[in-house]
């Protein structure tokens, strides 16, 4: 299990490049004004990012007591199955009633099949629901993240934002420097965070992970 940074967020790569490379056609004539603003620090510092993190913790968890008890019962059927096929095979009984052993031991071999299938089921539903619920979750916040930044562009009559977390395809910064002016993180983080509810910044609960958790990063096609 990783450190609770699951919720770690990048722009599309791509859009990264394309965004640069529009800016290096802009005419020479017309004023760039770059903001720059480090979209990770945003997305993890964002109070509804580590709510919606506690959440599919929670759900995790509760799927993984239902796996435990999938298991369990899968235990025990196995246990009694091999009892069975054991006592199927005693030359001390009859063959009428090695017969009958036999017949349960084929009943409960399908038993296991049963449950053997259920937990593959359930772990596949289990983590297609939870992959669902963290991309609701995260576009959701991307797109509340986006109204301030663009909020906060036009106020600043800035041409374009720059995602300085951002990496390009080949994993390398597609930001390579900045003078640190224009920074809209603080800002930012602030605004998005002004209505937090009490304690829920507070990363100490949440810092627990679990499986089947959120990334924000978009799933690849």
């Amino acid at each position: 299990m990783m450190k609770n940074r699951y919720l770690n967020f990048k722009f599309t790569k791509l859009a990264g490049i394309a965004l640069l490379g529009a800016l290096l056609t802009v005419s020479a004539h017309a004023e760039t004004k770059l903001a720059i603003i480090d979209l990770k620090k945003v997305f993890d510092g964002y109070f509804k990012t580590k709510l919606a993190d506690s959440q599919l913790k929670e759900r995790a968890t509760d799927a993984e007591k239902v796996m435990k008890g999938l298991g369990d019962d899968f235990q025990k059927a196995n246990e009694e199955y091999k009892k069975l096929v054991d006592s199927s095979n005693d030359q001390a009984v009859s063959a009428d009633e090695r017969d009958k052993r036999k017949k349960s031991a084929e009943s409960k071999l399908l038993e296991l099949q049963e449950i053997d299938k259920s937990v593959t089921q359930f772990r596949r539903q289990t983590q297609s629901t939870l992959d669902e619920q963290k991309r609701r979750m995260r576009d959701s916040i991307l797109k509340e993240i986006r109204e301030i930044v663009n909020a906060q562009a036009k106020a600043g009559s800035f041409t374009a934002v720059i995602d300085t977390a951002a990496d390009s395809v080949n994993q390398t910064p597609i930001l390579l420097y900045s003078n640190g002016e224009n920074d809209l993180t603080a800002v930012v983080l602030t605004t998005l965070n002004e209505k937090a509810p009490t304690g829920s910044l507070d990363t100490k609960s949440l810092d627990a992970p679990v499986k089947a958790t959120t990334d924000p990063k978009p799933a690849k096609k």
